[in-house]
C-alpha cells in the first residue's frame, strides 16, 4: 500500500487499541495489543505520517532509532538489590528503567498526555547484542523489568534487507506477534502531504510530468544511486531558502539530495526552466488580472509541458495568498476566543492586563507542549505565536493607557481585533479575485473544455488550503469547471500521455 494509505490503517489501529469499555478497561488487552511493523523502502515518509497520526488525533508521540541503542541504554544499568525468600537474604540483580522508557513517563509528566505512540524506527537493524532485547520488547512491551505504561501504542519501522545491510531477518515466532504493514513509494500520495507542506512548485510540477523520478533506488559501478521522498522534501525547504537570500540553485546544490546525476541535471535543467517560465509569463500580472493578451497567446501556443510549469506557477503564486488568509483568519478565530475570555475578566478584575498574561501564558505553555509531545501542527504553531504577538500589544497598549474601568478596556482590544477583522476581509477579496483571475486567463488562453483547465480544478480539489478557502468563501468558476469532472482519474491519463515527452 502507499504512504496515504498507510497512515490510516496505523491510525485506525491506535484507535482501536485506545478503545476501553464501560469498565475503563481496554476492549482489545495490552498483552494482544500486537506492535505495529511498518516496512518500506527508506526516505518515503514513514516518521512523516506518525507526527500526523500524533498531531490529528491530539496523542503523544516519543520517536526513537534503534540503530544508536545500545543494550544498556535500552534496557538499563544492573545494580544488586537485597531479597529475603524464605528466610534467607540473597543479592538479585535489577535494572534501572530503560531510556526509551522513561522518555515516555517524562512526557507524561510535562505534557499530562497519557495516551501516545512510541515510535522505534529501524528495530530490524539492531546490534547483535540489543537483538535478544529487542525481540522480547516486541512480544511483551518491556525492556528490562519496565514495561510501556498503560495507553501507550507500540509502532516499529523498518528497511527491507535490500536497503540495509545490517538488517536482521524476524523468525516466524516474532512475526506472528506483529501488525505488519509494508509500504511501497507513490508519488500521488505523497503530493497531497507536499501541498499540505507547501514543497516548492518546482519540484511538484516536475514530478507531474516525470513521475519515475520520485523514487528511485539503483545500484552502478560508483555504488547507490537515489532519489527519494525525503530528498526531495529536503531540496524544497533548502531552495526556498536559497530564493529567499539570492542564492543561486545549480546541479551541485540539487546534486546533494538527489544523489541520482541523471535526476539531479534533469531537474537542474527544468528549474531554470520554470524560472525563465515565471519571468516570461509574467505570473504575478495573470493574478492580478493585468496579464496581456500576448501572454495568453503565448500560453495558447506553448507545448504542454510549458502550460503544466505556467499552472503550477499560477497555483503557487494563489496558494500563498490562499494561506496568508487562512492564517489570519485562523488567528482571527483564536483572538475572538481571547476577546470573549477578557470581556468576562475585564468586569471581575481591574488589573485588565492580567487577563491578557493569563491567555499569553496558555498558549505559550500549548506551544510547549504541542512540541513535546510531537502533536502541534507547524500552522498551529504560527497562529499561536502570531496570537501572543497580537496580546502583547494589547497588554502594552492597556499598560500605557491606563483604561479608566472595564468597558474602556474592552474597546481598546475590541478596536484592535475590528482592525484585524478589516484586514482579513480585505485579504479574502484578494484571494477571490485572484482565484477569478486564475480561471479567467486559463479560459482565454486553453479551451474552456481542455485539459488545462481539468488539472487546474484536480489541483486545487486536493491542495487543502485552496479547498478550505473555496468551501468557505466560494468560487463561481471552480463549480462551474467542476461538474460532473472524474479529477483524478482523467489526471492520471493526462499525466501518462506526456511522460513520454521530457524536458530537454
Amino acid at each position: 500500500m502507499n504512504i496515504k494509505q498507510a497512515k490510516y490503517d496505523i491510525k485506525n489501529a491506535v484507535s482501536a487499541y485506545l478503545t476501553k469499555d464501560k469498565f475503563g478497561n481496554f476492549a482489545i488487552p495490552i498483552e494482544k495489543q500486537r506492535p505495529i511493523f511498518l516496512i518500506g523502502a527508506p526516505g518515503i515518509g514513514k516518521t512523516a505520517i506518525m507526527e500526523q497520526i500524533a498531531e490529528e488525533m491530539k496523542i503523544g508521540l516519543v520517536s526513537y532509532s534503534m540503530t544508536h541503542h545500545t543494550r544498556q541504554s535500552a534496557l538499563g544499568l544492573p545494580f544488586i538489590v537485597q531479597k529475603n525468600y524464605g528466610g534467607e537474604e540473597y543479592s538479585v540483580s535489577e535494572y534501572t528503567m530503560s531510556e526509551i522508557i522513561a522518555s515516555v513517563y517524562d512526557m507524561i509528566e510535562f505534557t499530562g498526555v497519557t495516551e501516545g505512540i512510541l515510535f522505534l524506527d529501524e528495530i530490524n537493524c539492531v546490534s547483535e547484542t540489543l537483538a535478544p532485547a529487542m525481540l522480547q520488547f516486541l512480544q511483551y512491551k518491556t525492556f528490562g523489568r519496565h514495561r510501556v505504561p498503560d495507553g501507550w501504542i507500540v509502532v516499529t519501522a523498518g528497511n527491507p534487507p535490500e536497503y540495509n545491510n545490517s538488517v536482521r531477518e524476524f523468525d516466524i515466532v516474532t512475526w506472528d506477534r506483529l501488525k505488519r504493514i509494508d509500504v511501497e513509494a507513490n508519488y500521488d500520495a505523497w503530493k497531497e502531504y507536499a501541498y499540505a507542506k507547501g514543497v516548492h512548485a518546482a519540484i511538484i510540477t516536475y514530478l507531474d510530468i516525470k513521475k519515475d523520478d520520485f523514487y528511485k533506488i539503483e545500484t552502478t559501478v560508483d555504488g547507490k544511486s537515489f532519489a527519494t521522498a525525503r530528498g526531495w522534501s529536503d531540496l524544497s525547504e533548502m531552495i526556498k531558502l536559497y530564493e529567499q537570500k539570492g542564492f543561486a540553485v545549480n546541479e551541485q546544490l540539487i546534486g546533494q539530495y538527489l544523489q541520482n546525476k541523471k535526476i539531479s541535471k534533469s531537474f537542474a535543467i527544468y528549474y531554470d526552466l520554470f524560472n525563465k517560465y515565471k519571468s516570461d509569463y509574467q505570473v504575478v500580472k495573470i493574478l492580478e488580472g493585468k496579464a496581456d493578451k500576448e501572454i495568453a497567446e503565448r500560453a495558447k501556443n506553448a507545448k504542454f509541458d510549458e502550460r503544466l510549469s505556467l499552472i503550477g506557477l499560477m497555483l503557487d503564486g494563489l496558494v500563498e495568498v490562499i494561506r496568508e488568509t487562512f492564517l489570519s483568519e485562523s488567528e482571527l478565530t483564536e483572538l475572538m476566543g481571547c476577546l470573549k475570555t477578557a470581556k468576562f475578566d475585564f468586569t471581575v478584575d481591574k488589573n485588565f492586563e492580567d487577563s491578557l498574561t493569563r491567555q499569553i501564558e496558555a498558549k505559550q505553555k500549548e506551544i510547549a507542549v504541542g512540541k513535546k509531545a510531537s502533536n502541534i501542527s507547524g500552522d498551529r504553531e504560527y497562529v499561536l505565536h502570531a496570537t501572543i504577538e497580537t496580546l502583547s500589544d494589547e497588554r502594552a497598549s492597556l499598560i500605557e493607557k491606563q483604561p479608566k474601568d472595564a468597558a474602556e478596556a474592552f474597546k481598546l482590544v475590541k478596536a484592535d481585533f475590528d482592525k484585524r477583522k478589516k484586514s482579513l476581509e480585505k485579504g479574502v477579496t484578494k484571494s477571490s479575485g485572484m482565484l477569478s483571475n486564475v480561471f479567467k486567463f486559463c479560459e482565454e488562453a486553453f479551451d474552456k473544455n481542455g485539459q488545462e483547465l481539468l488539472i487546474l480544478v484536480t489541483e486545487l480539489t486536493i491542495n487543502p488550503y485552496a479547498t478550505h478557502f473555496i468551501s468557505r468563501y466560494g468560487c463561481k468558476e471552480y463549480f462551474e469547471h467542476n461538474k460532473d469532472m472524474l479529477f483524478f482519474e482523467r489526471k492520471k491519463e493526462i499525466i501518462s500521455e506526456i511522460e513520454a515527452l521530457g524536458l530537454d
